[in-house]
């Protein structure tokens, strides 16, 4: 897989790291993956260190989010690389090859910030079919792991989105810990997200990124705007 092609669909998952669930209750899996929606829109802001696994390849850095579709990640690795979208353009600058990739984002699925809002959530929720992946009971997040979670496994219904399979791994605070996804090519990508922190205030400031003016550019990289 292309590595720009893995930022994008990194974008399409890294909203879904904060999911704060209030209800103890057994739930069914669809009933638990409404109420994610319905307590989402209360997470104005969060802060997360994002680990990205392709394979052998591994990514990693800050993520920053901010209500409706601001996303910023600076990386660690590779170092000083940045990837920023405000829903409507996303952003990703390359230091090992001095390029700074720039794609319009499309309304729909494409939308990087979709995710992030009780609309994406609907939208995830229309387009897959949801079930407990080992039932509603907690199982360690690995082996060996003292994180208990709960597994949600999500089928795609039709091959317009980005995954075949996600699975969703919430702790006992709500909080999603894991996300491993199977692409449209079957390639296996997975998210950890640590060290959340909910509602940071941070400023739109943040999101403001100018690339080095000596990198080149290369415009919809992914697909071209539709016109």
């Amino acid at each position: 897989m292309k590595p720009e092609r893995v930022l994008f669909l990194i974008t399409m998952l890294v909203f879904t790291a904060i999911a704060p669930m209030a209800a103890q209750e057994l739930l069914t899996a669809p009933r638990f993956f409404d109420t994610v929606a319905e307590r989402y829109s209360s997470i104005e802001d969060y802060v997360a260190r994002i680990v990205m696994r392709n394979g052998e390849d591994l990514m990693e850095g800050t993520l920053y989010h901010r209500r409706p579709n601001l996303i910023r990640i600076d990386f660690t690795r590779p170092a000083d690389q940045v990837l920023v979208s405000d829903g409507r353009t996303l952003l990703v600058h390359v230091p090992r090859y001095n390029v700074t990739l720039q794609q319009e984002l499309r309304q729909r699925q494409d939308n990087v910030g979709g995710l992030a809002t009780e609309q994406g959530l609907r939208l995830m929720r229309a387009n897959y079919s949801i079930a407990y992946l080992e039932g509603p009971a907690p199982v360690p997040l690995e082996d060996g792991s003292n994180l208990m979670v709960t597994r949600l496994r999500l089928d795609w219904r039709n091959t317009n989105e980005g995954f075949r399979q996600l699975v969703l791994s919430v702790d006992d605070n709500g909080l999603i810990r894991r996300i491993e996804g199977i692409t449209v090519g079957y390639d296996e990508i997975r998210f950890d997200f640590r060290d959340i922190r909910l509602n940071q205030s941070i400023p739109v400031t943040r999101f403001d990124y100018t690339p080095p003016t000596s990198a080149n550019r290369l415009n919809n990289f992914l697909f071209e705007q539709e016109g």
